[in-house]
């Protein structure tokens, strides 16, 4: 590609929910203003801008799920809908002055790195152009996952994905199939519900539901927020506290985790009065090992007369749904609530490191990466929410907090290296850091808890939580240590690249 022919950022963004926000907020921060933001979509929102079906919500307190730099002391409810969370989210775009960055319609299709001229050459679908530095923050909850179900290319009706949901399509009198009972499944059952003739709820595991403590946040309380900001600081802090605290018994006590489970038995026995479906509702691993859910309305819903809990779906035979138990039902739509690609990200299909090989095909062994960063081979090139950042029990703003510290210091030290420089990961400390998290990672409750969760790979790997408090990752993160990193220098006279073998400047 001629020099010419595209333009040339210091940094590109690739996607705009809170991750691609929060880097963009703090790039400016740090005086960088010549970055773009590279979205897929026409709007800004991610994760929250994609899911609108009934009911959706966040199972974190508002206060909590909100940046630290951009409090909102006007939230309407303990637990924010995600239409709040989408405003909020263009009002943080508006505040901070990003919207001349944007570029929308701008799906990444192909990243790949120029040895010769220390920079990612970028293709979307709205043009080309380079840039010294990737920010890749399309998320893990972006890429939908639809399960093979054989059968299903015959099914005359509607299918549709939670997160591609059909407001054209009307479910009101209809037999409607819901596959899954993860976090998007049991906010959708009590929304549709009331509207359905027939509701047949396909599980293939119980989850582990406990009351969502919801309610609306008082005018007074907000208007004690707006006048003396540092109670709205206040209120996160006990939020976060609190969490901070319960971190212990999933990651080194696990038995103790034995209460909790007593408290989501007697949740469930309130409403579900059928032993045989309190029988088929009740998980048989430990309460942590999935990611706990928050509803009152759940249970609830299950138990009227139009709704059907049955196996997980097998088969498709035209407008037949099969469950796993052999129940059969008549439907007119089924909605999948599957989950996304969360450990084979489909954004590493199209990132070409120095090698020459796709960050998938470095990945093809389970996802891994230095401090939830940067992956080795793949210069200037960082990852916001990337391997074992999530959280099981807390706020992954927190956590993004951390990766936007980390970003900020890594573009620093490229600063103080000067000249045309890259920060290349070294395979031995992402390996090291790698075994220290998988380590840590053996005597969790998402290991040891006799479940299959969407945060193992194929292999069996947890390599999606943090085993371990917000704080340590925050400590693990402050600072970007040049021993860790091969510093990549470029000498334009001889097109020549060397790479510094001490990781530090000479």
């Amino acid at each position: 590609m001629a020099e010419h022919e595209h333009e040339h950022v210091r940094v590109a963004v690739v996607g705009s929910g809170f991750g691609g926000l929060g880097a963009a907020v703090r790039l400016r921060r740090e005086g960088i203003t010549d970055f773009v933001v590279l979205e897929r979509a026409g709007s800004v929102g991610g994760t929250w801008r994609d899911n609108s079906y009934p009911g959706c919500a966040c199972d974190v307190p508002s206060h909590l799920y909100s940046f630290s730099f951009a409090p909102n002391p006007d939230w309407p409810r303990s637990f924010s809908g995600q239409e709040h969370i989408r405003a909020y989210l263009e009002h943080v775009t508006d505040v901070f002055g990003l919207r001349p960055h944007l570029r929308f319609d701008s799906e990444v299709k192909r990243m790949t790195w120029d040895t010769e001229r220390l920079r990612w050459d970028i293709e979307t679908s709205s043009g080309n152009l380079s840039a010294d530095a990737v920010v890749s923050a399309t998320g893990p909850l972006s890429e939908p996952r639809l399960p093979d179900i054989p059968g299903l290319d015959t099914f005359p009706g509607k299918v549709f994905h939670s997160a591609r949901w059909d407001h054209d399509y009307d479910l009101r009198g209809k037999r409607v199939a819901m596959v899954g009972t993860g976090a998007s499944a049991i906010q959708i059952v009590p929304a549709v519900q009331p509207l359905v003739s027939r509701l047949t709820l396909f599980q293939r595991t119980p989850a582990w539901v406990l009351p969502r403590m919801d309610r609306p946040i008082s005018g007074a309380e907000r208007a004690l927020h707006r006048t003396l900001p540092f109670t709205t600081k206040l209120r996160r802090g006990l939020l976060w506290g609190v969490r901070e605290l319960q971190v212990q018994a999933f990651t080194k006590h696990p038995g103790e985790l034995g209460f909790v489970e007593q408290l989501a038995k007697r949740n469930m026995g309130r409403a579900i009065k059928d032993p045989a479906l309190r029988a088929r509702l009740t998980p048989d691993y430990r309460i942590g090992c999935k990611r706990i859910l928050l509803s009152s309305t759940y249970y609830p819903a299950l138990a009227q007369p139009n709704v059907d809990v049955v196996g997980g779906l097998s088969e498709v035979r035209g407008s037949t749904v099969v469950g796993a138990d052999g129940t059969e039902a008549e439907v007119d739509a089924i909605v999948f609530g599957t989950g996304f690609h969360v450990t084979d990200m489909p954004i590493a299909e199209r990132v070409v490191g120095a090698e020459g090989k796709t960050l998938a095909e470095s990945w093809a062994g389970g996802m891994q990466s230095l401090r939830g960063a940067a992956a080795a081979g793949f210069p200037n090139w960082m990852t916001v929410i990337g391997p074992n950042t999530g959280l099981g029990n807390s706020s992954m703003i927190l956590m993004i907090e951390s990766q936007l510290n980390y970003l900020a210091d890594y573009m620093r030290q490229l600063d103080v290296l000067g000249g045309r420089v890259a920060l290349d990961a070294r395979p031995s400390a992402v390996r090291a850091w790698n075994h220290r998290v998988q380590e840590r990672m053996k005597r969790t409750v998402w290991n040891t808890g006799g479940c299959t969760s969407w945060y193992l790979d194929e292999s069996g790997r947890n390599t999606t939580i943090w085993p371990g408090t917000t704080s340590e990752f925050r400590r693990e993160t402050r600072r970007v240590d040049l021993s860790e990193y091969a510093v990549v220098r470029s000498l334009p006279a001889e097109r020549d690249t060397t790479r510094e073998n001490t990781g530090v400047t000479a």
